[in-house]
């Protein structure tokens, strides 16, 4: 249900588009994306940083976007957003020694610190490539296009990647940790 709430923005954004135009559309952006983000400081006490980064890139692009009635704006934000996970995903492999995605799921996900490294470098390679996709999409085709490729693509593109990561982890967990995974869920299935 939590990752429902996270798109609600998303959905937002490209109804508002839909029925008006970019500007109410990323006014609605910034409303729904800063909505999301005290609720989840009232029901959790935190936020996460992925979600306060995008926040302020919403807010600070979309803010743009709006005064200067310049829709290149937010389209740039989507290419900074994901920049800037890849350089986060990148650094924190290289600089800091551990990756980022270990970090936050390492605890949760057990596989050799290699595995990781992989799983990371291929998460911040996917990043840069959406980065430089986004632009080439923005600049070369009309804003109905980009906004559909943002809000049905870019989204799409991001779940199939989950999968594969998902799948490509639990090839690499040891076996108990996997017979777990496989009994729960076919309790799971049971009820």
């Amino acid at each position: 249900m939590k990752q429902f709430f996270e798109f609600i923005p998303l959905i937002v954004f490209f109804a508002v588009y839909k029925m008006q135009d970019i500007y109410l559309a990323t006014g609605s952006l910034i409303i729904t994306t800063g909505l999301l983000l005290a609720y989840n400081w009232f029901k959790h006490k935190k936020v996460e940083k992925m979600h306060l980064v995008s926040f302020v890139m919403v807010l600070v692009f979309g803010t743009l976007t709006m005064i200067f009635r310049d829709d290149a704006f937010i389209k740039w934000k989507v290419t900074v957003v994901y920049a800037i996970f890849a350089v986060a995903l990148f650094i924190s492999q290289y600089v800091y020694k551990t990756p980022l995605l270990q970090k936050m799921l390492g605890k949760e996900i057990e596989v050799p610190a290699a595995i990781w490294a992989q799983v990371n470098l291929a998460w911040t390679a996917f990043f840069a490539i959406l980065a430089g996709l986004n632009i080439y999409i923005a600049y070369n085709f009309s804003l109905e296009f980009w906004v559909n490729f943002k809000v049905f693509w870019l989204f799409g593109f991001t779940i199939v990647f989950t999968v594969l990561t998902v799948v490509y982890l639990f090839k690499h967990m040891p076996k108990d940790k996997q017979e777990t995974i496989v009994s729960a869920k076919n309790e799971q299935n049971k009820d």
